[in-house]
């Protein structure tokens, strides 16, 4: 998640490390976007500071298929709550900042099974 933590974090990295390559990572069977998908498509209600962090990822579901069977669903999910997350960052003064010159910015999805690591196109 994106929050003023990571902000600062990324900005010391790039001004002070001059790190070269940041990754945007999720991760299979996330429960915070299985709870995003639940109250997208059930309604569930939840506790207000998890409902803080619902309020994140629940953009990132409009353009994924929410009929789709729930293992497809849910890595479409991750997937796109990534490039959200990426897309946010670069339209962010930090990350346009951070992001300038010879910075790459790059999302995966790690999958908590085998331990592979998927990385995204740049759609």
């Amino acid at each position: 998640m994106l929050g003023p933590s990571v902000s600062g974090t990324l900005e010391y990295a790039s001004a002070h490390l001059h790190t070269p390559l940041f990754v945007v990572m999720g991760h299979e069977n996330c429960g915070a976007v299985t709870a995003a998908i639940d109250t997208r498509v059930k309604g569930a209600k939840l506790e207000k500071r998890i409902s803080v962090l619902l309020e994140n990822i629940l953009p990132a579901l409009d353009d994924i298929d929410l009929n789709a069977p729930q293992e497809r669903r849910l890595h479409a999910a991750v997937a796109a709550n990534v490039r959200r997350t990426m897309r946010v960052l670069r339209e962010s003064p930090e990350g346009r900042a951070c992001l300038s010159g010879e910075v790459m910015l790059v999302g995966a999805v790690y999958d908590l099974d085998t331990g592979r690591v998927e990385f995204l196109d740049g759609k």
